[in-house]
């Protein structure tokens, strides 16, 4: 594969940029996705960053994993250390409009011209290993978009003298790209089944996925609670000497609910306490900008993390911790974009994340009615979602997002929720068209969910955005 920046100047540098970008393998967006060491390889991750003289040497890093709530964890520690006064770098997928939003430093995405020079000192790096890869027998694969993004961030943080990077996992652990880091301290936010094809269909082959971004010596925070995959957590901190902190065992939390998101932007808080004496101070009534117990979860998964960073000489303020987690914005998590109807996008694909969000529109709205707006990917537990959202709504609206081919089609979505429920749903061919319909649907008591995936969120945020911007 080779890159049209050095072989093609009819292109401006930024669209140039763009279409090196778009021409790695995706696997984000691939209609399938092998997970193996043939495909995902920490040497060539490793390789690359050799060629680019090792950033990641030069990261004092936070390294997240998990089934889910890593994205939302990584936000937090990053808003948190953000306003103790250290510059942050953040590192998350995949992203809503933009790629530079993926490489986040004090909450600002990298600006064009940044990223456009970031991919032009990658490029002769990455022509290298293409040719080499090329020419094995049978020829392999150069670097995967992933692999060249998550190598951006490592050089534009260390260009930009980070004192500490938040680096989260794209799948898995063990072979995820992120894992050549160092970090202060490695972070398990929880454990459950998805990407079961490529993790293993059980939670504690999931588990020991996740386990592989523990690195010996260093310390290990976890909110994984279930008594199977929490023990296969613990045996590799016990092979590698690692101390571990356990959600429910080492720290825990109480969490108080929003009421009635959908009148007005009221926020939940948690008090997080260390179960050791000795060990850091608790925190009472600290507010939750993200609604939802997984949230609170997060959040008390998050604060663990801070303590080891702390551990490590580092200034944390209680004021920090409070302004971080008060003022965060993450978008398409139970985010409510409008009122009278009220809109809530959220980005859960599973199952479990499925569970927490219609947990949060039952303590926290009280619509005179639901509409769903419902599509998701291949490969995914399609009827354990469905079974559980469907119940939950008057009216169901099922589309396909446009952004990625792994989209199932309404049809099959249609034939399983009559199947689940008796019941014929709208089927909507393109999410435009399901959000005007829902739109149209819609009495101002009301309330409209959009879920199932987060290509479908990052889609119909953008057409609410839009139309808000047009007036």
């Amino acid at each position: 594969m080779s890159s049209p920046l050095s072989l093609d100047p009819h292109f401006d540098r930024q669209e140039a940029a763009r279409r090196f970008l778009h021409g790695r393998i995706d696997y984000e967006r691939a209609r399938t996705v092998p997970y193996r060491t043939r495909t995902f390889k920490l040497d060539r991750m490793r390789e690359l960053l050799d060629r680019l003289g090792n950033p990641q040497r030069a990261l004092a890093a936070v390294h997240v994993a998990g089934t889910k709530g890593k994205g939302s964890t990584a936000a937090m520690i990053g808003a948190v250390l953000r306003a103790s006064g250290y510059r942050t770098g953040v590192f998350t997928s995949p992203h809503f409009d933009r790629v530079e939003e993926r490489l986040a430093i004090d909450g600002q995405p990298c600006t064009r011209a940044e990223l456009v020079a970031l991919v032009e000192r990658l490029v002769p790096a990455v022509e290298a290993m293409d040719k080499a890869a090329g020419a094995c027998s049978p020829p392999e694969d150069g670097p995967t978009y992933f692999e060249v993004i998550t190598a951006m961030a490592m050089l534009h943080f260390t260009g930009r003298k980070v004192d500490l990077a938040v680096l989260e996992v794209g799948l898995g652990g063990r072979l995820d790209s992120t894992n050549v880091c160092r970090p202060l301290v490695s972070v398990i936010t929880s454990i459950s089944l998805d990407h079961t094809r490529q993790l293993g269909n059980t939670l504690e082959s999931i588990a020991g996925e996740k386990a592989g971004i523990i690195k010996p010596g260093v310390p290990v925070v976890s909110g994984v609670t279930d008594s199977g995959p929490r023990q296969v957590i613990r045996e590799a901190c016990g092979r590698l000497g690692c101390r571990l902190m356990e959600l429910g065992v080492d720290f825990d939390f109480d969490y108080r609910p929003p009421r009635r998101l959908d009148l007005a932007p009221t926020m939940g808080s948690i008090d997080f306490r260390q179960n050791h004496p000795g060990r850091e101070p608790s925190c009472r009534g600290v507010s939750l900008s993200l609604p939802g117990r997984h949230q609170a979860a997060n959040a008390a998964v998050a604060l663990a993390a801070l303590a080891e960073v702390r551990r490590s000489g580092l200034t944390i303020p209680e004021e920090a911790i409070r302004a971080g987690l008060r003022d965060l914005g993450w978008p398409c998590r139970v985010e409510v974009v409008a009122r009278r109807p009220a809109v809530v996008i959220d980005s859960a694909h599973n199952v479990a994340s499925i569970d927490a969000l219609v947990r949060v529109l039952q303590e926290s709205f009280s619509p005179r009615r639901r509409l769903l707006l419902f599509a998701t990917t291949h490969e995914k537990d399609i009827r354990g979602m469905l079974s559980r959202l469907v119940g939950e709504f008057d009216q169901v609206l099922l589309t396909r997002y446009l952004n990625n081919p792994r989209a199932v089609p309404p049809e099959e979505l249609g034939a399983l929720v009559a199947e689940l429920t008796g019941r014929q749903p709208h089927l909507c061919e393109t999410p435009a068209q399901a959000w005007e319909q829902a739109r149209a649907a819609a009495e101002p008591d009301d309330l409209i969910c959009v879920t199932g995936s987060f290509f479908l969120a990052a889609e119909v945020r953008q057409l609410i955005r839009g139309r808000s911007e047009r007036g």
